[in-house]
């Protein structure tokens, strides 16, 4: 059984593929939704403040993923949560 070294440098080269791969994966495509929005794209969306969505993650009430610095919400998350919080 041989044995392969994996160096540091190695990891971050994968990590800089892996996110770029991401990235291209969750470009807006011509005729679909996004299934993906980013921070900005969820207060707009919402007519938030960047501290309400703080809020919101902190509190575990919008789940989120965080790629290479960037946080990323699923479009079903936030309809969940809306859908969640309707009055009568």
């Amino acid at each position: 059984m041989a044995v392969e070294i994996i160096t540091k440098e190695d990891l971050q080269h994968f990590k800089k593929e892996l996110v770029a791969e991401i990235k291209e994966a969750l470009k807006d495509q011509p005729g679909s939704n996004k299934k993906y929005l980013q921070s900005s794209g969820v207060r707009e969306l919402l007519g938030i403040s960047p501290g309400t969505l703080q809020h919101l993650r902190v509190t575990g009430q919008l789940p989120f993923t965080k790629i290479g610095g960037k946080i990323f919400y699923e479009m079903e998350d936030i309809e969940g949560m809306m859908e969640g919080n309707k009055k009568g």
